[in-house]
This record gives structure tokens, C-alpha cells and sequence, in this order.
């Protein structure tokens, strides 16, 4: 089975669910009885990244979940008294109250970018409710001490988003310039891929969202340790710094040509305790939709382990 069939057709009615911090809004498609999958986007991206992954996995008896994550589309905070908190723990906390929300049974769990970064915090955090994980980047849970260390300067040059979204005049540009902005970010981080507008357009559409500043920004100020996470997250954010192994059958990816992550991934394989594979792929860093078969046939490969319990 391969991206290029399209005999199903993705669904993307948006449907919504409450949580204890959000009204989440999520497309759903394949079976309503299908093995669950949840999909999770990341910055500057959003659910169309995974169209034709949730092609592949529909017609493979999945129930695929593709929420807009905090800060994007239709997605809203329950009110004006939830922080904007764009933190890696507030995020995989997202995740688990929406498998908790739509009852779904241990789902495998995946992502790419911010994605990523929830689908491995809630895997170390709540491995006993998740079926298995495919993570792009492999453990991508953030380190936020090593974050205060300087990188290569390569690397610094590839982040200079992050060090303009410390500033009062990067909340103005992102503000202001947010589309210009992040088609920026695709096309550095996604050298070899060839988007037209209307692919660019259709993800734009989210970054609309009355918050998607305020929660970017937030990310990345307290991912450099430049601001306070929400209180109530504190203590998962220090369970997080130990480094938790994830114990749960997990597949890793890493792109070829992605610039943020020079060399992959492959080194944090003693971080998996559980059935682990690693693949690197030519792709840039938007992998599901650059190679959608790669990724769907990762979240196969964990489906198939799961069934004969192969873990």
C-alpha cells in the first residue's frame, strides 16, 4: 500500500472535545471501531501535515486523531484564566486528556517537531495509557539546562527564531509578519521539498488562532529558561529532567536534510527501553509530509508488533 493510492479520501469536518484546559478540535478518520492513532502536529505546522499518513492508516483499519494542538485553528483554552503556557509538559498533558476524552484504548501516538516533543513526554509520563509512539527526532524531550548552553554556531545560525522570539521586538514580528515568518521556517528546514502556495496556505490558516503568539512565544522563552512554565506543570517538568527511558514499543525517524538536527538522532537509542528501531530517511524536518509512506509504515510497523505482541 503506498501514498500514491488514493482510493480513501480525507476527512477534515472538525470535530470537538472538551478538556480540562482546552477545547480541542481534532479531524477523525477510518473506522469508528478502527486501532486508535493520534497524530500530533507541530510549530509551524498543522493537521494537514498528516493527510495522506492518515490515507494510508484509514485504509489499513485505523481510527486516526489529528488535533489541532494549543495555539493553532480551531483549538481554544477553556478560558481566560489557562495560561497561554506553550511548555513541553502542558502539551503532552494535552495528549493524554484527549485519549482520556474520547475514551480512546492505549493508542499509538506520534509526531514530528512540537509533536514529537508531547508524544515523548506523555509516553515517559503516562506509558501505562499509550500503546506504542512514533517520534520524529527520536527522544525529543527537551533538556531545558543543556538549552542554556550555546550550540555550534551552524545550529545557533539554523535557531534564530528562537533567540528573536526572546525579544519584545520577536513577539512584534511574529505578530505582525506571522505567515512571512513560518514559510520561512518551511522552506529552511524542508530544503528539498516543493510546496506551492496553496499547501503553504491551507497550514497558514492555523496559525490564526487568538493565541498562537502568546503559546509560541511562551515555548520558546521557557524552553531557554527565559520563562516561568505554568506552576501547576512544575512537577512534571521535574520528573522530565531525569530523563525518563520510554518504555513503551517506540519507532524513531530522523530526515536527511533537516538542518536543525545535523547528524540525527540515532545516538539516543539507551533512552528507549522497549522494542526500539530507528530509521533515517531522505527528508527534510516536516517528514510527514515530505515522506507520508515512511512515517505511516513506522505507526504500521508499531500496529503490527502490538497485534502479536512482539514488544
Amino acid at each position: 500500500m503506498t501514498a500514491t493510492d488514493h482510493d480513501f479520501q480525507v476527512q477534515h469536518h472538525v470535530k470537538f472535545v472538551n478538556t480540562d484546559m482546552l477545547r480541542i478540535a481534532y479531524t477523525e478518520n477510518g473506522t469508528a471501531d478502527g486501532w486508535p492513532v493520534l497524530l500530533s502536529h507541530g510549530f509551524p505546522y498543522d493537521v494537514h501535515a498528516f493527510d495522506e499518513v492518515v490515507s494510508i492508516l484509514a485504509r489499513s483499519g485505523a481510527k486516526v486523531i489529528t488535533p489541532f494542538i494549543r495555539g493553532f485553528g480551531p483549538t481554544r483554552f477553556a478560558s481566560d484564566q489557562v495560561m497561554r503556557s506553550g511548555q513541553q509538559a502542558a502539551r503532552g498533558l494535552d495528549i493524554l486528556q484527549l485519549i482520556n476524552a474520547l475514551r480512546l484504548d492505549r493508542p499509538i501516538i506520534g509526531g514530528f517537531d512540537w509533536g514529537a516533543n508531547a508524544s515523548c513526554v506523555a509516553a515517559a509520563l503516562w506509558p501505562e495509557q499509550i500503546g506504542g509512539l512514533v517520534s520524529y527526532a527520536s527522544y525529543d524531550i527537551i533538556d531545558i539546562q543543556e538549552q542554556t548552553h550555546a550550540f555550534a554556531p551552524s545550529l545557533e545560525r539554523i535557531c534564530w527564531y528562537q533567540h528573536l522570539f526572546q525579544s519584545k521586538r520577536g513577539y512584534e514580528c511574529l505578530t505582525k509578519s506571522r505567515r512571512e515568518l513560518c514559510r520561512i521556517l518551511w522552506n529552511e528546514w524542508s530544503p528539498d521539498w516543493k510546496f506551492d502556495e496553496a499547501t503553504y496556505n491551507r497550514s497558514a490558516a492555523a496559525f490564526e488562532n487568538p493565541d498562537f503568539v502568546d503559546v509560541v512565544i511562551h515555548n520558546y522563552r521557557h524552553m531557554l529558561g527565559n520563562e516561568a512554565g505554568d506552576p501547576a506543570l512544575q512537577h512534571f517538568e521535574d520528573i522530565l529532567v531525569q530523563k525518563p527511558k520510554i518504555t513503551i514499543p517506540s519507532v524513531t525517524l530522523d530526515g536527511t536534510t533537516d538542518p536543525l538536527k545535523p547528524g540525527g538522532t540515532k545516538a539516543h537509542a539507551p533512552l528507549f527501553s522497549g522494542r526500539h528501531e530507528h530509521l533515517t530517511v531522505t527528508s527534510g524536518h516536516n517528514l510527514p509530509q515530505e515522506a507520508p509512506h515512511v512515517f505511516a509504515e513506522a505507526v504500521l510497523k508499531v500496529h503490527e508488533w502490538l497485534s502479536k505482541k512482539d514488544i
